[in-house]
């Protein structure tokens, strides 16, 4: 049977002074719940410019994350978290089962050279380290309804340059049949005294997720 999605809160972040502004949720210190929600379908276009359905992820663990490349507040922090999944499921990466996959919440910026250029910088492998977008309705509506992450555009004359965005930072497992297991935060939670510490026992745990759902 198909558990009903336990998580209630969306976290949205700013993309400015993200540090204060974060909403305080829970992080991982034990254990998550097993989670069993489909993602559904999807066609967007990679940085290659290939196009990627959610079919062509079928057979495949991976890990989503939601950033935009102008963004000067969380989302270097939880693309440095991509890059360090990369370089410690280097061998994961290898056999061909497992990758990572960022989706920008700024398709209309972030074109293929806008993503080019942002992956290249960050060392991410094109063949292992997918960068999607597409159209902002149809990525936002999925972000949204899909993966169940907050996303929002901000409107009005005071929003500034790499803060245009509200969403989550949250990374999100996914199995080889295209169903959400887990969730993870993608970078430290501020607002809690030992939030480092968690942070790196979500990530030491998702690490451990993605190698057992390999097998």
């Amino acid at each position: 049977m198909r558990r009903l999605f336990p998580y209630t809160f969306l976290l949205l972040a700013g993309c400015g002074a993200w540090a204060g502004s974060r909403t305080t949720q829970p992080t991982q210190s034990t254990p998550e719940p097993d989670l069993e929600y489909p993602v559904g379908t999807f066609t967007l276009t990679e940085r290659g410019g290939k196009t990627v359905t959610d079919q062509d992820l079928r057979g495949n663990v991976w890990v989503g994350s939601f950033i935009f490349t102008r963004c000067n507040g969380p989302c270097p922090a939880v693309t440095a978290t991509m890059a360090t999944l990369q370089r410690d499921l280097a061998d994961e990466l290898k056999t061909g089962k497992f990758k990572l996959v960022t989706f920008t919440v700024d398709p209309a910026r972030d074109d293929l050279k806008a993503l080019n250029e942002y992956a290249t910088a960050r060392g991410a492998d094109p063949k292992n380290w997918l960068f999607l977008t597409g159209d902002e309705k149809t990525v936002h509506k999925l972000l949204n309804e899909q993966f169940k992450q907050a996303v929002e555009r901000k409107l009005g004359p005071d929003v500034r340059p790499g803060d245009e965005f509200g969403h989550s930072t949250r990374l999100v497992l996914v199995d080889k049949n295209g169903v959400i297991r887990a969730m993870y935060e993608g970078l430290p939670n501020e607002d809690f005294p030992d939030g480092k510490t968690r942070f790196e026992n979500g990530l030491n745990r998702l690490k451990d997720r993605v190698r057992e759902l390999l097998k």
